[in-house]
């Protein structure tokens, strides 16, 4: 058997912990033998749910965790006070190089802020962004940042599209990826001080393929494969596009069972649509991973289900064999040097 990549998990975050998250767990663990699984949270809780199913128990091991933080907690406060808390020891076990990487659907303030005071920033990586993968009409974009940092500067916006690029060519397979920062027009004057002044940076970028400003009604139609941003307008673009989604798919259900017509035609319907609507399903993508640390941190969202944890631990599985961090360390080296 290959060398098993392990994967901590926040058994105890999110709206559907533990018994969601333990599922999840299970069926990553249960898909692939290259993953060693760590649950960590209340063993008793953590326990009682793992008994509902049939597993490798070499594959998933339970760490004992007393405390739990809220999502409505001051995340500095509570990651400095809760020190037994599921996210500061799962954060602890990647410092300490015991686990590869860091799942978690709890709260996102302290998981930004767990991943730079304890696992630590790259060196020369001025600010981690979270990066989304967005399903478009041609296959994925990476949105980022779309939650970490609200008052980016343009060094940081420059970073994000670098980190995004890797990520998109190392785990996405996509070459030489099309970057566009979000404006609220195509035109290069238009845009905010924060746009305006990132965007001559990133056209003096030899190594990136930057193709300009990126409207949000056009990023789900695939305009680019890297869609830079701050966090506060990825977090909306973001937010957005999900609510959009689940309404849309709510409208067309109400439709097709609005009658006998109607019905018949969703039978014939339905193989074509649930291929459809299965390639526009976030969740298969797994969470959001938060680049630029020294470990793998991902925030996956906090009413997540089983398959989204489950996907977001493969995910990991595909950022440690693709060195993902290694590259990145690299590149900024790189930079650094030619500055």
């Amino acid at each position: 058997m290959s060398e098993q990549i392990r994967v901590a998990v926040d058994a105890m975050g999110g709206d559907n912990a533990p018994g969601e998250i333990v599922r999840g767990a299970v069926k990553a663990a249960n898909s692939r033998r290259d993953i060693r699984i760590i649950l960590i949270g209340r063993q008793e809780a953590i326990d009682r749910e793992l008994a509902k199913y049939t597993y490798s128990k070499e594959q998933i091991q339970v760490v004992h965790a007393s405390q739990v933080i809220e999502t409505a907690e001051p995340p500095v406060a509570a990651i400095r006070s809760k020190k037994d808390s599921s996210i500061v020891v799962g954060m602890n076990m990647v410092k300490r190089q015991e686990a590869d990487a860091f799942v978690s659907a709890g709260s996102t303030g302290a998981v930004l802020v767990g991943g730079q005071v304890i696992v630590g920033r790259i060196k020369g990586i001025e600010r981690p962004p979270l990066a989304s993968l967005i399903p478009t009409r041609k296959g994925v974009t990476l949105l980022l940042d779309c939650g970490a940092n609200v008052d980016a500067r343009p060094s940081h916006m420059v970073q994000f599209a670098r980190m995004g690029s890797i990520y998109m060519e190392n785990v996405m397979g996509v070459s030489h990826p099309r970057v566009g920062i979000v404006n609220i027009g195509a035109e290069e004057e238009k845009g905010n001080a924060l746009v305006k002044e990132t965007f001559p940076l990133l056209k003096e970028c030899k190594d990136l393929n930057f193709t300009g400003s990126v409207e949000a009604r056009d990023i789900p139609f695939g305009a680019c494969d890297v869609a830079v941003s701050e966090a506060f307008a990825g977090n909306i673009v973001l937010k957005m596009y999900e609510g959009t989604a689940s309404a849309l798919l709510g409208v067309l259900k109400k439709s097709m069972m609005s009658g006998v017509r109607s019905r018949l035609g969703a039978l014939l319907l339905k193989p074509a649509l649930k291929r459809s609507l299965k390639a526009f399903d976030a969740s298969r993508y797994g969470g959001a991973p938060l680049l630029g640390l020294k470990g793998l941190v991902v925030k996956t969202h906090g009413s997540s289900k089983a398959v989204e944890i489950e996907n977001s631990i493969i995910q990991c599985v595909q950022f440690k064999e693709q060195r993902i961090n290694e590259k990145i360390k690299e590149h900024i080296a790189s930079e650094n040097l030619n500055a």
